[in-house]
């Protein structure tokens, strides 16, 4: 358990119905940071009501919507240190916070919120989402050969998208390897998966590493 430590920084993976919208570039640019494995998770909640988002936007702090630009209402709070989405159906999505404790604690938070700006939210469903491992290991990786060497494990269409994309059976981990070193771990229910898909991985990623 100890290789992945000096690599891998968890951090929060947005639900796939988001990834359009925010462009997956901005989760590779995170893995710059040289860090301890810090988790920020992402959790869900059920309103259990309808929002009227404007009403929300128009009346909260630290709130904004733009239905041109993206179906949901942001919010944030300082602490914990988090932003929401929050759905018309009533669904809402928080991220940033550090620890599952402190994620429930802002997912209440907001919940609250809305309970004062005249909405009868409830607070039901709260699960802890997918998370991301992501890392930078400082030298570069032969993408071409890990992909011919994975065989059906692996998928590379540079001229589609430029990592390499590998998806693991067992943790069930998708895998994006990028030619400069920098990885990305996605799919994961608990941080022991992220864990896991590393260090299989890694011998792989270093068998293919890219000499000068």
């Amino acid at each position: 358990m100890g290789l992945w430590r000096d690599h891998v920084e968890c951090t929060v993976l947005w639900p796939r119905s988001l990834i359009a919208v925010y462009d997956y570039d901005l989760e590779v640019t995170r893995l710059d940071a040289d860090a301890d494995a810090v988790t920020d998770k992402a959790s869900g909640v059920n309103l259990d009501c309808k929002v009227d988002l404007q009403h929300v936007a128009n009346s909260a702090r630290n709130a904004e919507y733009n239905p041109r630009r993206f179906g949901a209402a942001i919010m944030r709070i300082r602490e914990p240190k988090t932003t929401a989405l929050i759905f018309a159906t009533g669904k809402m999505v928080c991220t940033g916070a550090k620890s599952e404790a402190d994620s429930r604690l802002a997912a209440r938070k907001f919940a609250r919120i809305v309970q004062k700006l005249g909405f009868p939210a409830r607070f039901k469903d709260f699960k802890v989402q997918n998370i991301v491992g992501s890392c930078d290991l400082k030298f570069p990786i032969r993408l071409e050969g890990l992909a011919l060497a994975s065989g059906l494990s692996a998928t590379y269409e540079p001229e589609i998208f430029p990592g390499l994309v590998y998806r693991m059976v067992d943790p069930k981990v998708v895998i994006l390897v990028f030619v400069s070193g920098k990885i990305v771990l996605t799919g994961a229910k608990v941080q022991e998966e992220i864990c896991a898909a590393f260090e299989k991985i890694h011998p792989m990623l270093v068998q293919f590493r890219k000499r000068s």
